[in-house]
């Protein structure tokens, strides 16, 4: 399928305007697969052994009407969230398989389970699918969603409404960046990001990557997908207005010299919190795979630290545990007027 040539589509593959070559220490240049193989002969950080998952706290059941003016985030793993505004529910990135690959007998296991099983969700009415890569788009996870929830709606990048239809998961909606789309008093808009698609060895880049602003009945929530740091997020918040809160990814960044490109680290979550201008920031892409070098829990030692280095209030920028469920006053926070958060049942 082609798509109109801009300034981050050639005729036949997308790119990003921003560099993402990648070299060694000793610069030589390295793909994704040697990268792979010197993880596997490195040693490891400490993470839990594959088999072994971390029990997960219990935590009360987000359910109930919504208050005006209010979103509450559920934290269910890795990219997944679900969102719960008036009149409206949504997941982002849900993946609830065992493992983020194309097989199901190996590849990147979970350590943690979902924090909220699917089974017990409340209806979904929107997913947000952000790009292709295997721990954001399960295409499992989406079927058993769909069979739930037939009047489920889907919005993805350009590229996936035909690979999903595929699938037996027709009527997606795809967007380019910038783009928006309607669904009664919610809008969604589909923003730049730092990264890159592929879900074979013979399919890099020929479908698009993307966050999403999601506009409903006044407030304003960006989820970034997945990204390295890039200049957009300035952009994005002088476009479409400071969001009221911001899903920010703060894992899976080591080596820096392999995956500074695509993937922030802490202290580029933080300054994208500061080029945003958001009221608000949670913190995912973390302590659910080991998909890269660092320790299961160096994100969030690393984003403390980023966030005192920067003058940034600890509550400001918080990660939530799996299955955690917050309120936030979100109406027209901004930068200058933090959203105020509590936690279910407190």
């Amino acid at each position: 399928m082609s798509y109109p040539i801009s300034d981050h589509y050639d005729g036949t593959h997308f790119f990003n305007p921003e560099p993402t070559i990648r070299s060694n220490p000793s610069g030589k240049k390295l793909s994704f697969f040697s990268f792979l193989l010197g993880r596997m002969r490195g040693d490891p950080a400490e993470w839990p052994e594959w088999p072994k998952h971390i029990e997960n706290r219990v935590y009360p059941a987000p359910g109930g009407e919504v208050a005006a003016g209010s979103v509450e985030v559920s934290f269910i793993g890795h990219s997944c969230f679900m969102l719960r505004l008036p009149g409206l529910t949504v997941l982002t990135d849900p993946v609830f398989s065992q493992r983020c690959s194309p097989v199901g007998f190996a590849g990147p296991k979970r350590v943690r389970d979902p924090g909220i099983a699917l089974e017990a969700l409340p209806k979904i009415d929107l997913v947000l699918l952000s790009h292709n890569h295997y721990d954001h788009l399960d295409v499992d996870s989406l079927r058993r969603l769909r069979r739930r929830y037939p009047g489920m709606r889907i919005v993805t990048s350009l590229g996936n409404a035909k690979f999903l239809a595929g699938k037996g998961l027709p009527g997606a909606v795809e967007l380019d960046w910038w783009a928006a789309h309607g669904l009664g008093e919610t809008r969604i808009t589909a923003t730049p990001a730092r990264h890159f698609a592929s879900r074979t060895l013979w399919d890099r880049n020929e479908t698009l990557w993307v966050g999403f602003v999601l506009e409903h009945r006044g407030s304003k929530i960006y989820f970034a997908g997945d990204s390295g740091y890039t200049k957009f997020f300035s952009e994005i918040g002088a476009r479409l207005g400071a969001p009221d809160l911001s899903l920010l990814p703060i894992g899976a960044y080591e080596p820096r010299w392999f995956m500074a490109p695509v993937h922030m680290n802490p202290a580029d979550a933080v300054q994208a919190f500061l080029d945003l201008g958001t009221g608000q920031a949670i913190g995912c892409h973390f302590g659910t795979f080991r998909l890269t070098s660092e320790a299961i829990d160096q994100p969030e030692i690393d984003l403390k630290v980023a966030k005192a280095g920067a003058g940034i209030a600890d509550a400001a920028f918080i990660t939530l545990d799996f299955g955690e469920t917050r309120r936030f006053a979100a109406v027209g926070a901004g930068s200058g007027n933090r959203t105020r958060a509590s936690s279910l049942g407190s």
